[in-house]
């Protein structure tokens, strides 16, 4: 019997940003593990709304996870930095392993520098990112210093279809952001296909996502 990799996204464009670039070539290496996907694109822009996940979208996450657990998942994905809260939450709640695909990469982070740059286009991604830095560096007992910088307009350009523009405003934030830190964290997944040559480390969800399945599947 196959294993099972649950994925939980919160945008309906998830097919562009999770699984043609990451999830199908995963699947392709590991044709023992089944995929799914569970989606409910009112949960991003909730949050957005409201400046974070309100109780009632964290209700509904976990819903969704034990929902995925029901399906027979081994492990549990969620897909959007935002729900990282949500996530921790519901592990009370399910009996499989279940993480936030922005984890594995704020581990690396706190391993890797003092001084961390968090670059984000979504405005309730970058409190996200910072409070898993927070909580990272806390388990190792280490002091980090955090900058974090938001625009806002690369990710209207994105949802335009205008990638060209969107690129360009990302690359020239990294550009400044990079020299007031020692690590880059592109913690949203829609940062997570950005190529650009940096004097600092940059680090990205998606690869760093999908090897944490494949450690949890055991494979």
């Amino acid at each position: 019997m196959k294993k099972k990799l649950a994925l939980v996204h919160t945008v309906n464009w998830y097919s562009k940003v999770i699984n043609q670039p990451f999830a199908i070539p995963w699947a392709a290496d590991h044709p023992e593990v089944e995929i799914i996907n569970i989606m409910d694109d009112s949960l991003l822009k909730e949050s957005t709304d409201h400046g974070e996940p309100t109780p009632e979208v964290i209700r509904r996450m976990i819903h969704y996870f034990m929902a995925a657990e029901a399906t027979g998942a081994d492990v549990i994905m969620s897909t959007c930095t935002t729900m990282g809260r949500a996530t921790q939450i519901a592990r009370d709640f399910v009996n499989v392993p279940l993480f936030n695909i922005d984890e594995p990469m704020g581990r690396e982070a706190v391993l890797q520098g003092t001084k961390l740059g968090i670059l984000a286009t979504v405005p309730t991604s970058a409190p996200a990112t910072r409070r898993l830095l927070e909580m990272e560096a806390k388990k190792i007992n280490k002091d980090i210093a955090i900058e974090i910088v938001i625009n806002e307009e690369a990710f209207k350009h994105l949802l335009a279809g205008n990638i060209e523009k969107h690129n360009q405003l990302v690359y020239q934030e990294l550009d400044q952001l990079q020299d007031l830190v020692d690590v880059l964290v592109l913690g949203q997944i829609s940062l997570s296909q950005i190529v650009h040559d940096t004097k600092v480390p940059m680090l990205q969800v998606g690869p760093t996502g999908f090897a944490e399945a494949s450690r949890l599947l055991k494979l």
